[in-house]
């Protein structure tokens, strides 16, 4: 009776054990997902997304590989700069697998890897750099951590994507240190940039002088020649109507009875000017011979007038 109820047990277990066999070798593979099937401990394929059915007690799947980007930490470290100094790094890689059979077979642990192997690089790279260096060269420290990483791609079937630095962490003391540096940068900068004001004040304002003593000096200048202008204008325009007026006495002179008027119009200006010459109203200038009439206008006769040649005036 014993015996039968332990048949019974162990045949049920062994049921029990069959069933979850078949069901263990159905497969629902998501997407970006690829499975690893061994057969006897031997790998038979890679199973992408979808149903695959496999073969109960001789397959089985060894690995689960996520094809999506993974982002991977990388603790902080301690680095030694070139110039003695101690800094602690840290960074982030963002990788992902393209060969599910190398990611599994090629290495172990390919995010164990990839971290340890960003860590050294980045020790290395640091350890050629000064400390200013290594906040400026950021991009450098990351490319170069990528191209070492990009060297193991295919053995270890993942894709390095890049890497990034999230941290250079100093001690207290240099960073005491770096911010009198930078205070004092600071000030000698904008020592610099005031006396560069204070010199560029300076040059605007002698050019400003300069340009207004320029002006003034053109003004002046141009003053003086549009009123030399002027005055050789006037003498020309007085010039041309004395010529023209001496032409027209010329003409009238020629002209039948010109002299007779001529006379007339001397004997007139002689008259009006002994009156001009009279102190008072009450005053009256005569000539010395006044009953001498004739006389006096035959002098003023344009018969006594001569002309000098221009070679005699002299």
């Amino acid at each position: 009776m014993i015996i039968n109820t332990i048949s019974q047990v162990l045949l049920g277990l062994f049921t029990i054990y069959v069933a979850y066999k078949f069901i263990q070798s159905i497969q629902l593979v998501p997407t970006q997902q690829a499975y690893i099937v061994e057969r006897l401990g031997k790998y038979q394929k890679t199973l992408g997304p979808g149903f695959h059915a496999l073969i109960p007690f001789f397959d089985r799947v060894k690995y689960r590989q996520d094809l999506r980007e993974q982002t991977i930490e990388v603790e902080p470290q301690e680095c030694f700069t070139q110039d003695n100094v101690k800094v602690e790094v840290d960074g982030v890689i963002y990788l992902a697998v393209t060969d599910a059979v190398n990611a599994s077979y090629g290495i172990t642990n390919y995010r164990f890897a990839a971290v340890q192997l960003a860590q050294t690089t980045t020790r290395s790279i640091i350890g050629t750099m000064n400390l200013d260096d290594t906040f400026e060269d950021r991009a450098i420290i990351n490319k170069e951590v990528v191209k070492v990483l990009s060297e193991m791609e295919q053995a270890w079937g993942i894709r390095v994507l890049r890497y990034e630095i999230k941290n250079i962490v100093t001690p207290h003391t240099i960073q005491k240190a770096m911010e009198r540096q930078m205070t004092a940068e600071r000030d000698r900068r904008a020592t610099i940039a005031n006396s560069e004001g204070i010199m560029q004040s300076t040059i605007n304002d002698a050019e400003g002088t300069k340009s207004e003593i320029i002006n003034r000096s053109e003004g002046e200048m141009q003053r003086r020649i549009n009123e030399a202008q002027g005055v050789a204008q006037e003498i020309e325009a007085i010039a041309e109507a004395t010529a023209v007026s001496i032409e027209q006495i010329a003409d009238a002179l020629s002209s039948p009875k010109g002299k007779e008027a001529m006379q007339m119009r001397l004997a007139e200006k002689y008259i009006n000017q002994l009156s001009k010459l009279a102190r008072s109203q009450n005053d009256i200038i005569i000539p010395n011979d006044i009953t001498n009439y004739d006389q006096i206008m035959d002098g003023l006769s344009l018969d006594k007038i001569s002309i000098v040649p221009e070679k005699n005036k002299k």
